[in-house]
């Protein structure tokens, strides 16, 4: 005899009841007065951690429908990963907004709770006596060598932190708001012109001889004295992340110690070297 056929779920927000989630959400604002700079950077990963599932949880619910399989479980899974997601976004928040530097990069379009509160966890502002320790500190520094064998110069979870401020001010730099992300394109658009210009040929060189591509595009363009648009789109995000970096030194110094920071926090840009004003400066 023939079974009847059951009528895939459609999962939505308001398909399901989450007591469970009501509960987590609730002891996790009353457990994020505990936190201190070693706690927010475990809960900072372990946001990353939850996301990646969540993630690769919605990828496989995608890949079910294309085979016309149930997914409904995994989407469920991939809703709740998703709610615990939105509830440490609360004492993460409320850890950058107890420091003036946390304040301050919240304030910058871009730079969510998460990314503010890992800050604040990873950058010991007694430890960093200007804005180039930091940056040496995120692994922004490219006079840095790492050797096998030898322990890393830099803290691996800042520099991932780095990246994805990179990344989002390279999203939203299209956003009135988004003054880093406006650093990002007006560097851009010089950098592009230096190297349709031949401006970074010995570079191109030198990358050629210290790395060791395979026969592809890449290889290719930079034969031709060419960075990639992948290698200037990079230069543009980090030199935006730099400045950001700078400024959050600055901010973070002031507060702490009641005086400026030492100057100059200065990068050069284009052809020559000045001072990125603060935008937001709590002290101007």
């Amino acid at each position: 005899m023939n079974q009847p056929q059951l009528q895939p779920n459609i999962i939505t927000p308001d398909t399901f009841d989450f007591p469970l989630y009501t509960r987590f959400n609730r002891d996790v604002r009353s457990l994020a007065a505990e936190m201190d700079q070693n706690s927010t950077r475990k809960l900072v990963d372990a946001y990353y951690t939850i996301q990646e599932n969540r993630m690769a949880f919605s990828a496989q619910a995608r890949e079910l429908k294309t085979q016309d399989s149930p997914s409904e479980l995994v989407e469920f899974l991939s809703y709740n990963l998703q709610l615990m997601e939105k509830s440490l976004k609360f004492p993460l928040e409320a850890f950058a907004q107890s420091t003036v530097a946390g304040q301050w990069a919240l304030s910058q379009y871009g730079i969510g709770p998460v990314l503010a509160a890992g800050l604040c966890a990873h950058i010991d502002i007694t430890k960093a006596p200007t804005a180039g320790s930091v940056w040496r500190y995120a692994g922004l520094d490219p006079t840095q060598k790492w050797e096998k064998g030898q322990k890393r110069p830099f803290n691996a979870e800042l520099k991932t932190l780095s990246w994805k401020i990179g990344q989002s001010f390279m999203k939203f730099h299209k956003r009135d708001e988004c003054f880093y992300g406006h650093l990002y394109k007006q560097d851009k658009d010089r950098r592009v012109s230096k190297n349709e210009a031949g401006d970074y040929a010995d570079f191109a060189k030198e990358i050629l001889d210290t790395k060791n591509f395979k026969a592809n595009q890449t290889r290719a363009t930079l034969e031709t004295g060419i960075l990639s648009d992948a290698q200037i789109d990079a230069q543009a995000r980090r030199f935006a992340v730099k400045i950001f970096l700078s400024h959050y030194h600055a901010v973070a110094f002031q507060a702490h110690y009641g005086e400026p920071a030492p100057r100059p926090y200065i990068i050069a840009h284009g052809d020559h070297v000045h001072e990125i004003a603060i935008p937001g400066d709590p002290f101007a």
